[in-house]
């Protein structure tokens, strides 16, 4: 397949699955084993990555309004100097994001070991599809309902949580999210737009980083992550590819986003857990058979 077109679907898929419970990370990398791109390929490897950064800046425009209006609410108290402030949501956020990043920079070596095998990505789909079904039959009465009513103690719970789906691929973060905001009483809402939250500066941070890996080298610690980039020659058709990736990414997920709102307020999350539990089905048998 055309290089171009292959930015293309992985675009589409990385925008279709980023936000949706189902791993995005899982999905690109058994679309690229099928589409016969090496697993190894430190361009690919790269590109998978910084083409998320696509679908995390889909997030902040569908949110603008509310990012706008918390950002003033929390300039309000952070003057006032009241208690409230360590309960506002974008702390919340920021307590979650950095609960989950600092275990997961000490933890890259295995996650680069990680997100090379199939076998641990089909096997992270099935369990949380059987975690995220139980939960979402389990937890149907919330006691939470919207962010301005969690607390410090629920952020820390769902930055732990989170750090499940950075050390096993397949995961998903966005179903540690929920699931985790679910059993501590949030309702599916709730928790979503949440998880909408900390992807800003979660996504944001892991894309950054390995794109400056990508253009400036890598030095220092010498972990399997550090592969990803500074051994990748850029030249147009790179570029372009990744161009076009990233905006693929950035559309697909921007109605994704609004469309999924309207999804989990209806019906909720169990038929992401069964598609989950069929594909990692799938791929393990594929992975056993090969």
């Amino acid at each position: 397949m055309n290089g171009y077109w292959l930015a293309f679907v992985l675009g589409i898929i990385e925008g279709v699955t980023e936000f949706l419970p189902v791993s995005s990370t899982a999905h690109l990398r058994i679309a690229q084993a099928l589409l016969g791109i090496n697993l190894d390929d430190e361009y690919w490897k790269m590109f998978a990555i910084v083409i998320q950064l696509g679908a995390i800046l889909s997030v902040v425009v569908y949110f603008w309004k509310r990012l706008r209006d918390c950002t003033t609410s929390f300039q309000e108290e952070l003057s006032a100097c009241t208690r409230a402030l360590f309960n506002h949501p974008l702390v919340l956020t920021l307590v979650a994001f950095v609960v989950t990043a600092v275990p997961s920079y000490l933890l890259s070596r295995v996650i680069g070991e990680n997100l090379e095998s199939l076998f641990v990505i089909a096997s992270a789909l099935v369990l949380g599809g059987a975690v995220m079904w139980g939960v979402d039959v389990m937890c149907a009465q919330p006691k939470i309902f919207r962010l301005e009513e969690m607390r410090v103690t629920h952020a820390l719970w769902i930055g732990l949580v989170q750090i499940l789906s950075a050390v096993f691929p397949g995961t998903s973060r966005s179903m540690s999210t929920i699931a985790g905001g679910q059993v501590i009483g949030l309702s599916r809402a709730a928790a979503l737009e949440f998880s909408f939250f900390v992807s800003i500066p979660t996504m944001f941070a892991a894309t950054g980083y390995d794109l400056l890996k990508t253009l400036f080298g890598s030095h220092g610690r010498g972990t399997a992550s550090d592969t990803v980039a500074g051994t990748v020659t850029m030249g147009l058709h790179e570029w372009v590819m990744l161009g076009i990736g990233f905006a693929t990414s950035f559309l697909v997920a921007w109605a994704v986003i609004a469309w999924f709102m309207n999804w989990v307020r209806a019906r909720g999350f169990v038929p992401f857990a069964i598609y989950r539990l069929l594909v990692g089905a799938v791929i393990l048998l594929w992975t056993f058979s090969s």
